[in-house]
C-alpha cells in the first residue's frame, strides 16, 4: 500500500495553536464538525469557549468537552474579557464563530478589535455595511480572518481550480452550479427543529434563507474555481413552505466577468436531494464536472475525446490537490477532511506570523474575509434582482 500523504508535514510550528469556540454547543450540528476538523491535523487545540446563547447550556456544553472551568464561559462577552486579561503566553490565538448568522458580526468585530485572529462561518454577516465595517477592522488590526466555505477544501475542487488556471479546458464559456437539498421540503420549523427554526427566521438568518445558507456556498465555489466574478444577476426567489418569509428556492441567471454566462440553482425543498452540490465549468476545449456527494472524483471531458475520471490521491494531480490529500487513492475522504483543509490553511498563516514570516499561497490556502464580503454583496444583489420584477419579458400570445 502506498504511504499516506500528510498535509501538515511541511509545517514546523514551535507550538500548537490555541483556539476558543463561540456557539456550537449541545444539539448543534456544525460546531462538532468544526471541532473535529480543527483537531484532525494536530495543529490546533480547543482551550476555551462560550458554546450557547443560554449561559447554563453554554457551560454544560463546555463540560461535555472537558474544558477547564476557568475557560468555560456562559457568554461570548465573558470569554473575550477573560482572554484579554490573560498573558500572551496563555491567550488563545484565534476564535471560531459557529453561531446563527445574526451573531457573526458583533462577535467577529469584538474579537478582531481585541487583536485575535478569527474563523467565521458563512454567510459572513447580514449586510454589506456590516461586512465593510468588519473588513476595515481586519485591515486595521492586521489579523487573520478565515471564512469557512468548506467545499473549497476538497482536493478535487482544488484540482479543478488549478486545471482552469492552467487552461486545461480552454477559454471559459459557461458555468452551471447547483445546490439542491430537500430537508426543508416539510415544515420542520413548526415541529421544534432547532436548525430549521433559525434558518427561516429573518432576525437570525438575515435577509436571505436558502440563498444565504447554501447559495453563498454555490457563489463561492463558482468564483473560487473559475477565478471569475458575478457582474450581473437575473434572480427568481421563492418561498414554497407555507408561512415562510425567507426564500427556500432560488433560480438565477448570471453574467460573469469576461463575458462568460452562468446558471445557479439553490434550493432546500427538493424532495429526495440530500446535499447535492455540483459545479460544471464549460470551456471551448473541454468541461470539468464535480459533485460534492462523490467528492473524490472529477470528470474531465476533452474536445472530441472520451471523458476521463480523475481520482483523489492518484498520480499527476496538482500540488494544491496533493497537499489537500491525507489518504492514498481508493481510501475515501470527505466532508470533515475538506473542512480540516480550511483550518490547516488558517493555521499555516497564523504559524507563519508567529514565526515572523509569511506563508505561501499554497500553504495558506483558505477563503479570506474578502470572499465573505463578496458573498454578502452577491446575496444583496440577488435579493434586489428578485424583488424588482423588472427583468421579466412577457411572451406574447
Amino acid at each position: 500500500m502506498p504511504e499516506a500523504i500528510n498535509t501538515a508535514s511541511n509545517m514546523v510550528p514551535h507550538r500548537k495553536l490555541r483556539y476558543a469556540m463561540v456557539g456550537g454547543g449541545r444539539d448543534a450540528f456544525i460546531g462538532a464538525v468544526h471541532r473535529k476538523a480543527a483537531a484532525l491535523d494536530s495543529q490546533i487545540d480547543l482551550v476555551a469557549g462560550a458554546f450557547s446563547s443560554t449561559p447554563d447550556k453554554a457551560r454544560a456544553s463546555g463540560c461535555d468537552l472537558f474544558l477547564a472551568d476557568s475557560r468555560n464561559h456562559g457568554t461570548w462577552q465573558e470569554l473575550l474579557a477573560d482572554e484579554l486579561k490573560r498573558d500572551a503566553s496563555d491567550r488563545i490565538d484565534f476564535v471560531s464563530i459557529v453561531t446563527p448568522n445574526h451573531l457573526h458580526h458583533p462577535v467577529a468585530l469584538a474579537f478582531v478589535q481585541g487583536g485575535f485572529h478569527v474563523v467565521c462561518d458563512k454567510p459572513l454577516v447580514h449586510t454589506f455595511a456590516q461586512a465593510q465595517e468588519l473588513v476595515n477592522a481586519v485591515a486595521k488590526s492586521g489579523t487573520v480572518f478565515g471564512v469557512t466555505y468548506n467545499y473549497t477544501g476538497y482536493p478535487m475542487v482544488r484540482q479543478m481550480r488549478e486545471m482552469v488556471r492552467m487552461g486545461a479546458i480552454g477559454n471559459l464559456r459557461k458555468v452551471v452550479v447547483e445546490y439542491s437539498q430537500g430537508w426543508l421540503a416539510t415544515q420542520l420549523e413548526a415541529n421544534g427543529n432547532k436548525q430549521a427554526a433559525w434558518r427561516v427566521d429573518p432576525a437570525r438568518s438575515g435577509m436571505a434563507g436558502a440563498m444565504g445558507d447554501i447559495g453563498s456556498h454555490a457563489e463561492n465555489l463558482l468564483c473560487t474555481v473559475t477565478g471569475l466574478e458575478v457582474e450581473a444577476v437575473c434572480a427568481d426567489l421563492g418561498s414554497v413552505g407555507a408561512g415562510r418569509t425567507l426564500d427556500d428556492d432560488a433560480n438565477l441567471l448570471l453574467r460573469l466577468s469576461g463575458g462568460v454566462r452562468g446558471v445557479m440553482m439553490a434550493s432546500q425543498i427538493c424532495v429526495g436531494c440530500e446535499n447535492d452540490l455540483r459545479l460544471r465549468v464549460f470551456g471551448d476545449l473541454g468541461t470539468l464536472d464535480w459533485r460534492q456527494e462523490e467528492p473524490n472524483h472529477l470528470v474531465h471531458a476533452r474536445l472530441d475525446e472520451p471523458r476521463r475520471v480523475l481520482t483523489r490521491g492518484s498520480s499527476g494531480l496538482s500540488e494544491a490537490a496533493i497537499r489537500a490529500t491525507r489518504l492514498p487513492s481508493g481510501h475515501p475522504e470527505g466532508f470533515i477532511e475538506a473542512f480540516a483543509n480550511v483550518y490547516l490553511g488558517v493555521a499555516a498563516d497564523i504559524h507563519a506570523r508567529l514565526q515572523g514570516s509569511v506563508a505561501s499561497a499554497l500553504e495558506a490556502d483558505y477563503p479570506r474575509i474578502e470572499d465573505g464580503v463578496r458573498g454578502v454583496r452577491f446575496i444583496e444583489t440577488v435579493l434586489e434582482s428578485s424583488r424588482s420584477q423588472q427583468k421579466w419579458t412577457v411572451v406574447a400570445d
